[in-house]
């Protein structure tokens, strides 16, 4: 528990956590997507508004294990504006961080079936660290952070988004004001600066037949000094209420994902990722995510 912590920390500490359910969270890292037609699902999904929910358990069985808990809401406000209000906690072991950003897109017609959006995000996160729970795991403190609990920063972020009937390409930085965090080094726990994380995501929707599609998708995340994220999902789709597929996560994991549309204005989905760690592995049951999305 005590290499586990310290390699969140050091390797993971400035990191937002990553997504099995990106492609329907996107709003969550890219405020293009307020108000987007059908979201990732492209023109063939009637304009309106959509509230998800989305619940990410990582490393199950292991004591304060990184948790993460989002809401998003977004709605077109007329014919080229889309507004839009993400809310995400996330903890970590000793760690918990809030942000609530308001997003506002723009869009630019390009063809009847392809647009280009814009969007800005905009917020305020709170930060907060146990720091009497760093002696657990024999990490120092320094005096620095006595000021860390309760601090609140501000927050802008931008993106775009090209989307046409059956594709997409997604482009975002979600924040690029920097939020102090904690750092490990040489077994001390110290302030560092945020470093900007970048999001490149495309997908493409192939129709096998009247009934089935083939959707994959990638997302990449950068961030200076840590090792490129890459997720790659290869999800089938049938009649438009059940789709299902494996994922990967190059050099961290594998798993799966489906979701079912229980009824027209509801999908619940479930994901299951195993981490190619051998320590996490042999501790863990794996990382759960869960994701409900209402279109009222």
């Amino acid at each position: 528990m005590c290499i586990g912590l310290l390699t969140l920390i050091s390797a993971r500490g400035q990191q937002d956590p990553n997504r099995a359910f990106y492609r329907y969270t996107m709003n969550l890292v890219n405020p293009a997507y307020a108000g987007a037609e059908g979201g990732v699902e492209g023109s063939a999904v009637r304009p309106g508004a959509e509230l998800g929910v989305n619940l990410r358990s990582q490393w199950a069985n292991v004591e304060g294990a990184p948790e993460s808990q989002s809401v998003l809401f977004a709605t077109p406000m007329g014919k080229n504006v889309g507004l839009g209000v993400s809310v995400i906690n996330d903890q970590t072991f000793i760690e918990n961080s809030t942000s609530i950003n308001l997003d506002v897109s723009y869009k630019v017609q390009l063809s009847e079936l392809t647009a280009l959006y814009f969007g800005i995000k905009a917020g305020m996160s709170s930060y907060d660290a146990n720091l009497s729970g760093l002696e657990t795991f024999g990490i120092g403190a320094d005096p620095s952070l006595r000021n860390i609990n309760g601090s609140f920063k501000p927050n802008i972020g931008s993106g775009a988004l090209l989307q046409g009937g059956r594709y997409f390409v997604s482009l975002s930085v979600p924040q690029l004001l920097s939020n102090d965090r904690l750092e490990q080094e040489d077994g001390r726990a110290t302030y560092a600066a945020g470093k900007p994380h970048v999001y490149l995501a495309g997908g493409y929707d192939f129709a096998l037949s009247s009934r089935v599609k083939f959707k994959p998708s990638t997302i990449f995340r950068y961030i200076a000094t840590v090792p490129l994220s890459v997720d790659v999902t290869a999800a089938f789709s049938f009649n438009d209420r059940l789709e299902l597929g494996p994922s990967y996560r190059f050099q961290e994991g594998f798993g799966g994902l489906f979701i079912f549309n229980a009824v027209n204005w509801l999908d619940i989905g479930y994901a299951y990722e195993a981490a190619f760690n051998n320590e996490i592995s042999t501790q863990s049951q794996g990382t759960h995510e869960v994701f409900m999305r209402l279109r009222p």
